[in-house]
């Protein structure tokens, strides 16, 4: 079910909510049309993860998904756990209503782009999402944002991952903070291909993420002038 529609637009956003609250998801879907001034917002939802799973199939473009941590039919960590290994270039942000110190970190671990409680402002969670949808990790104050630091270890050999050309473009992007719907358009091509890529990179860098993706190529000494689309 798509919710809060509008006329398609260059460079609009597509978030997905997961929810098993009508009231929150509703809620949400209002203020996400908010989260970049001046750019259009569309809002998938479900109130399963089973409906989160097939919606995330269809929808090649999805840029976000916001989880909820407890779900009927399967916990919000180990919904974040099949997201990872289907999409693992999909940012996924991690919304519980306390923040468990154990259960954040348990989150980050499993590749959580951000973790966010219920009870925050609405202007939190919108600068939250936004960091991430720069290519951002970030978690409660009480944890903090992860960066390079945190892939501070011996590099054990001399050589860097080896990227083509094309996902060395792709790379290039995603460390400017673009999005997969953004990569696509720039290098005019379609979203299923830029994933494909996205994926390719994150097995090549052994990264959950796309951001841990960029972390581990700025360590090895790779910077958004890759790109040559850039």
């Amino acid at each position: 079910m798509l919710d809060c529609k509008k006329t398609p637009k260059v460079n609009n956003l597509k978030i997905l909510v997961v929810d098993d609250h009508a009231l929150v998801r509703e809620g949400l879907c209002q203020l996400l049309k908010g989260i970049i001034p001046g750019q259009i917002t569309e809002v998938l939802q479900a109130a399963t993860c089973a409906r989160a799973f097939e919606l995330a199939h269809f929808n090649a473009d999805l840029d976000l998904v916001l989880l909820d941590y407890q779900l009927p039919d399967m916990s919000g960590l180990a919904a974040l756990e099949v997201f990872g290994k289907r999409h693992p270039e999909l940012p996924v942000v991690i919304l519980s209503g306390a923040a468990n110190p154990s259960v954040v970190q348990h989150a980050r671990e499993l590749g959580a782009a951000g973790f966010v409680t219920k009870s925050g402002q609405s202007d939190t969670l919108l600068a939250t999402l936004r960091k991430v949808l720069d290519g951002e990790i970030f978690h409660p104050s009480n944890f903090s944002p992860l960066c390079e630091s945190a892939y501070d270890v011996p590099i054990k050999t001399k050589t860097p991952p080896a990227l083509s050309s094309r996902q060395q473009d792709v790379m290039g992007l995603m460390m400017g903070g673009l999005t997969n719907r953004q990569i696509g358009e720039r290098l005019s091509v379609s979203a299923e291909t830029v994933k494909f890529h996205v994926s390719s990179i994150l097995r090549t860098f052994g990264a959950r993420s796309r951001t841990e993706a960029v972390l581990e190529a700025r360590r090895w000494g790779y910077d958004q002038s890759s790109s040559r689309g850039a």
